[in-house]
């Protein structure tokens, strides 16, 4: 007899994962195949054998030219979408950003529908939108991510931001707009010694040596790297901000710091709640009789301000009155 859903008082159900329970094995039985196992002594002395494929020396793998061509011919027959997430691929194993010339030599698609996909990524991977940005950096294109996210990337990697202080700052803004410039140009005019912080410069590869200035002393001449391009995400030079826009982004932050200070218009909320008080009616016929009051008040004292200077008019407009002596009229000489 049993009692509610429970199994018979009698009958003993194993545990799960122990021995002769059903359908399971036990902790042992499991090890004992997936497990390494015991070392067999008899493969000692045996070689192992090659379990990968050859190298490109081999000579029944085919060359590089042969095979691209058989990438050109299937490549044509690729739809746009498929274009699209080829090249999505390439462009998220890429250590570094990748040229359409680049693109087309790795995938074997024609330049014309790599630069239509290229297009159609970078406006699904932008900022703000996608947590991977496709930039075009240093001449090519690039996966990075969003910036939005970059404190939580940082955590994740246990990484410091790259922060360069004010003197790498100066001197590398100086090398970027006066390239190919010289060291006593840059000291010229920063107006201290620029040789430690051109070296830091030189270490983290954002400067470079370009040559030598054919001049007496021939003076090394300095510029900036495709890293320099990388770091701060620029297309090319072209990209560097001219001195004007520098201006007008000074006066754009001035307009953003008014229009922040300027008091925040009323809000529709408000507004409704205020029109729905039963004692705001009162309180606005209340205000419009004490502004005309005022008005009224303000009119009257034009009013006697005005009779005022009308009567001072008349006073000093008025001709003096003549004395007794003077009734009688000139005396005769």
């Amino acid at each position: 007899m049993t009692t509610g859903n429970g199994p018979d008082d009698g009958d003993e159900t194993p545990a799960p994962g122990t021995p002769g329970g059903p359908g399971q094995f036990s902790e042992e039985e499991i090890a004992s195949v997936t497990g390494p196992g015991p070392d067999d002594a008899e493969l000692d002395g045996v070689e192992a054998a090659a379990i990968e494929e050859g190298s490109d020396d081999d000579e029944n793998v085919p060359d590089l030219q042969s095979s691209f061509e058989k990438l050109l011919a299937k490549s044509r027959n690729l739809s746009p979408d498929r274009i699209r997430t080829v090249l999505e691929s390439v462009l998220f194993v890429a250590e570094r950003p990748l040229s359409v010339d680049e693109l087309y030599q790795a995938t074997g698609i024609p330049r014309e529908p790599i630069l239509q996909a290229l297009d159609q990524l970078s406006g699904i991977h932008r900022e703000g939108i996608s947590g991977v940005v496709l930039y075009e950096v240093a001449g090519g294109w690039q996966f990075r991510t969003d910036p939005h996210s970059a404190e939580y990337v940082r955590r994740y990697l246990r990484v410091k931001p790259q922060r360069l202080t004010r003197a790498a700052v100066e001197t590398l803004a100086i090398i970027a707009y006066r390239q190919p410039v010289t060291r006593p140009e840059l000291e010229d005019i920063r107006g201290v010694d620029c040789g430690a912080v051109l070296k830091a410069l030189m270490d983290r590869k954002l400067v470079k040596i370009l040559g030598k200035r054919e001049e007496v002393g021939r003076p090394i001449l300095y510029g900036t790297t495709r890293e320099f391009l990388e770091f701060f995400a620029l297309k090319d030079l072209s990209a560097l901000p001219t001195l004007r826009e520098f201006h007008e982004l000074t006066q754009e932050h001035r307009d953003i710091v008014e229009k922040e200070a300027a008091p925040p218009p009323p809000k529709a909320e408000g507004t409704v709640a205020a029109l729905s008080d039963p004692n705001f009616t009162k309180r606005m016929e209340k205000n419009e009789a004490a502004s005309e009051a005022a008005l009224e008040e303000l009119e009257e004292a034009m009013a006697a301000a005005e009779r005022s200077q009308k009567v001072s008019a008349s006073i000093l407009e008025s001709p003096p009155s003549p004395e007794k002596g003077d009734s009688e009229g000139p005396k005769p000489e």
